[in-house]
Order: C-alpha cells, then sequence, then structure tokens
C-alpha cells in the first residue's frame, strides 16, 4: 500500500496525508470485512453437522470475531497510514483497549456458550433433582466468579496500558503506607464472599431450589450470586444473605442428599384411647393418600405426662412440600377420627371432689 501512494505520487499525483490515510482505512476495512463474510460463510458450513455447542459458537462469535478482525485490520492500516508518530501511537493505543476488551467479549461469550449447553442436560421442575440442583448450582456461581475475574483482568489490563496508572500501581503496592490498609480494608468484604463462593461451588452446603431452615424461616433457595444468597420463603418473601453466612453459621438444609424427608405429627390423647386403633386409623389414612411415598409410617407412644400421653407419628414424602401437606392431612382427618368415634379420649382435666363426712352427709339429707 505504502508503494502503491508513493508511484502515484512518483505520477505527479499529490495526496494530502489525511486523505492518503482514510483512503488506507477504508480499503483495510473493506478487505477485512470480505474476509470475515467468507471465513464465516465456511465456518458456518464447517459446523452445520455438529453439536449445539459448535453452532452456537459460531453463531454467537460472528460479531466479536469481526470486531477483533477491524482492531487487527486496522492495527495495520495505522502502520502503513501517512500518520506522525503521536498520531499513529494514539490509535495504536486505542486499538489495544479495544482489543482487550473484545478479547473479555470474546470470553464471556465462550463461557456463556458453554455453560447453557452444559445445563441443558439437567432439569430442575424433575420430582428427583437433586442432581440437577447439584449441577446447576455450581455452574452458576462459578459462572458468577469468573464473570468477576473477566471485568477485573480487563480493567487491570486497559490501566496497565496507561504508562502513569501502572506507574502508580506498582508503587502503591510496594508501599505498605495508610493506603494499602485503607484498599485492604475496603476489599474484604468482597474478597470474603468471592472465596466463600468459590467454596460454595466446590463442597456445595446448598443448591438452587433447596429447602432450607435459615434465621427461623423455612424457605428455598431462589438465586445465588457472586456476593449473596436469595432464599424465597413459604408466604414469597426473600431472604437476603451474603455467601459468608453460609460458610460461618449453622442452619438446616432439608434437601442436602435427596428430597425425600420423614414428616412427624405429634398428638396428646386421654390414657383411654386405644394406641392399636389410631396406628391402624393412621396406616389407612397414608395409604389413602397420594401424598406418602410408601417409605415410612409409625405410630409411637413417646411419652406419658399428667394428664395425657403423647403419641407420634411419622410419615414420608418425596419432597419438603408434600410432607408438609402429608402432615397436614393426617392431622386433620385423625382428629376428625378422634372426635366421631373417641371423643371421651381427647385431653380433658379430672376433678375428684371428696365425699364430706358421715355427720354432714346427715345433715344435708335432714
Amino acid at each position: 500500500m505504502t508503494e502503491f501512494l508513493n508511484d502515484i505520487r512518483a505520477e505527479g499525483i499529490w495526496l494530502p496525508d489525511w486523505l492518503a490515510s482514510v483512503i488506507i482505512f477504508a480499503v483495510v476495512i473493506s478487505v477485512t470485512l470480505f474476509t470475515h463474510r467468507i471465513l464465516f460463510r465456511l465456518l458456518t458450513q464447517l459446523v452445520e453437522g455438529k453439536d449445539l455447542f459448535w453452532r452456537s459458537l459460531v453463531s454467537r462469535l460472528k460479531r466479536v470475531v469481526r470486531l477483533a478482525m477491524l482492531v487487527a485490520a486496522l492495527s495495520f492500516g495505522a502502520t502503513i497510514a501517512p500518520l506522525t508518530d503521536t498520531q499513529s501511537a494514539t490509535v495504536r493505543h486505542i486499538l489495544l483497549i479495544f482489543f482487550i476488551v473484545l478479547v473479555a467479549w470474546m470470553a464471556k461469550t465462550v463461557k456463556h456458550i458453554w455453560m447453557t449447553v452444559y445445563l441443558r442436560r439437567f432439569k430442575l421442575d424433575a420430582e428427583d433433582n437433586l442432581l440437577a440442583r447439584k449441577h446447576v448450582t455450581q455452574t452458576r456461581i462459578m459462572e458468577r466468579v469468573v464473570d468477576l475475574l473477566i471485568v477485573i483482568v480487563t480493567i487491570s489490563a486497559c490501566m496497565m496500558t496507561f504508562d502513569a496508572v501502572r506507574q502508580y500501581g506498582v508503587s502503591l503496592l510496594a508501599s505498605a503506607g495508610v493506603a494499602g490498609i485503607v484498599v485492604g480494608l475496603a476489599l474484604q468484604p468482597v474478597l470474603k464472599n468471592l472465596f466463600a463462593g468459590i467454596q460454595l461451588a466446590i463442597t456445595q452446603p446448598i443448591r438452587i431450589d433447596d429447602a432450607l431452615l435459615v434465621e427461623g424461616e423455612w424457605g428455598r433457595v431462589e438465586e445465588i450470586t457472586s456476593t449473596y444468597v436469595v432464599v424465597q420463603l413459604w408466604d414469597w418473601r426473600r431472604m437476603i444473605l451474603p455467601l459468608s453466612y453460609f460458610i460461618e453459621n449453622p442452619f438446616q438444609n432439608w434437601t442436602r442428599e435427596s428430597s425425600a424427608l420423614i414428616g412427624t405429627v405429634m398428638i396428646y390423647l386421654d390414657y383411654s384411647v386405644p394406641v392399636e386403633v389410631i396406628r391402624r386409623k393412621v396406616e389407612e389414612i397414608a395409604q389413602g393418600s397420594k401424598l406418602w411415598d410408601r417409605r415410612v409410617v409409625n405410630v409411637a407412644v413417646t411419652d406419658f405426662r399428667e394428664a395425657v400421653m403423647e403419641i407420634r407419628i411419622l410419615v414420608s414424602a418425596s419432597n419438603s412440600a408434600r410432607t408438609f401437606d402429608l402432615r397436614c392431612e393426617v392431622r386433620e382427618k385423625l382428629i376428625d377420627f378422634i372426635q366421631r368415634e373417641y371423643p371421651a379420649s381427647l385431653p380433658h382435666v379430672r376433678a375428684v371432689m371428696n365425699e364430706p363426712p358421715a355427720r354432714g352427709r346427715r345433715e344435708a339429707a335432714e
């Protein structure tokens, strides 16, 4: 291109530098767009019979690669264009920043495609979704951590292209003064939640859609971000907790290994009630319920009180929501049965009056 401009000038045709630069950039952009179109047409035909990941990768990266090729072409054009040293350095610096941002964009796009395709194999709405919740939780936490790292690395790389900022950063890291302490204290919550998110993704004490009992409230894990966890409570309220909470505080996870749970129903009845009849009735209620998973049903007298005896009923269901509904069903049908068949066995207070002495009885009779 430079030889072509020299030949034009040798023929006596004079072009100003700015016009020559515009021509060079226009030619470079045109060639790059044409090359990009041919290249992605070939790539589209090549991955047509491949799996979803490669087809999505080519489709989603088309725009990003076009911009990256344009940046590279403009950088080449700035080299051969008749620009001053200052103009060439400025253009190269701007293009370098654009290239860093495009690389980050490309990395984030590839990450998003891979995670989307990976999660297509797991269904959270399945009956036994333990494996799906495990992988979805791990993937979403790691996705947010990777997004945060990409942003941090991109900003750092862009700042390192400026000499003044790079020197300031080096001097700030080398100093151990008050500024370093303030920055360290300011970043402590961010780093704490970042490492807590990585630890949650690896150990997985909680997962998406887990049933938790936390801070005295029952709810399900609705969302896990890079800094906090959203728990949807039973009455549709949302409890927002930092990631570090689940590393530092105890809580109950009702679906840690499986979604099935054993529900407990406590009932207090008079000593006169026949326990065997209550046992048969509970088994009948469980057999007739669609909520029972056919695994556990048990009736036992667990304690004696002054006026009543404590009867514990155990029934199991496939998940926490069904277990709660099954417990309510057992309570309602059992108390209805006792009210109809054994009303005298409901808890009541006895009062025995002492008989008056013989003289008192005679006087009362007279």
